[in-house]
């Protein structure tokens, strides 16, 4: 009982809109990773195919499509939920955001052989609407996943990634929870996405250029 409610205190700090912890477990993010607990001791045990069923279940029933062989950590936030995507071979850290239409997607080898083939999201990231991230990559502890942006490369810890392919901006990463992986403000909008980030990037680099210009005058003042 007191995992499951740090589970939900863990979501109500992400999310001002549920007025109780009763009505976080009306989500269906949260019944997609119940179900995946116990798809997954299933799959562990090689019970695949009961494993299959319970899965099958969930995805009909919340929209979420998490293959029982995805190993997830603790406290992970499925935001919305339908039309999420996590492949066989993904692994979730801790404290992980994701929004909906999110794919972990993986490669597909030509020999048939199984393997590594979808990401690893470390602990605190963030991925946002309609992201998709490809490949056996590794995105970084507290990296965001801009909204519908490709990530196809490892990412590094705390970056902002935005586009197709993702890239990282210029946009100094904010410690504090944003939604949707957006690095500018709790209001962004996916469509004005190009637009806002120049934004972003324009003012951080006016910031660094006004910090250039303070450290040449304190050279200049002590020459």
């Amino acid at each position: 009982m007191r995992r499951l409610i740090a589970y939900l205190d863990s979501i109500k700090a992400r999310d001002p809109a549920p007025r109780s912890r009763a009505e976080i477990l009306t989500y269906p993010g949260v019944w997609a990773v119940a179900w995946h607990r116990v798809a997954h001791r299933l799959f562990k045990a090689e019970l695949y195919f009961l494993a299959r069923c319970i899965n099958h279940f969930s995805r009909a029933w919340t929209g979420v499509d998490i293959h029982p062989g995805a190993t997830i950590g603790h406290n992970l936030f499925i935001d919305h939920g339908f039309g999420v995507v996590i492949g066989e071979t993904a692994t979730i850290g801790d404290g992980v955001t994701i929004y909906q239409g999110v794919t972990l997607g993986g490669t597909s080898p030509d020999n048939g052989v199984a393997g590594k083939r979808h990401p690893t999201i470390l602990d605190g990231a963030i991925l946002g609407s309609g992201a998709q991230v490809l490949g056996p990559i590794t995105v970084g502890k507290g990296a965001r996943i801009g909204a519908n942006a490709v990530a196809t490369r490892d990412v590094a810890a705390g970056a902002v990634m935005v586009g197709i392919p993702a890239r990282a901006t210029m946009v100094e990463r904010d410690p504090a929870f944003l939604a949707y992986g957006t690095p500018c403000s709790q209001m962004f909008d996916p469509q004005t996405q190009k637009v806002e980030l120049l934004r972003c990037e324009l003012e951080t680099m006016r910031k660094r250029l006004d910090a250039l210009l303070a450290d040449n005058e304190v050279m200049r003042n002590r020459a």
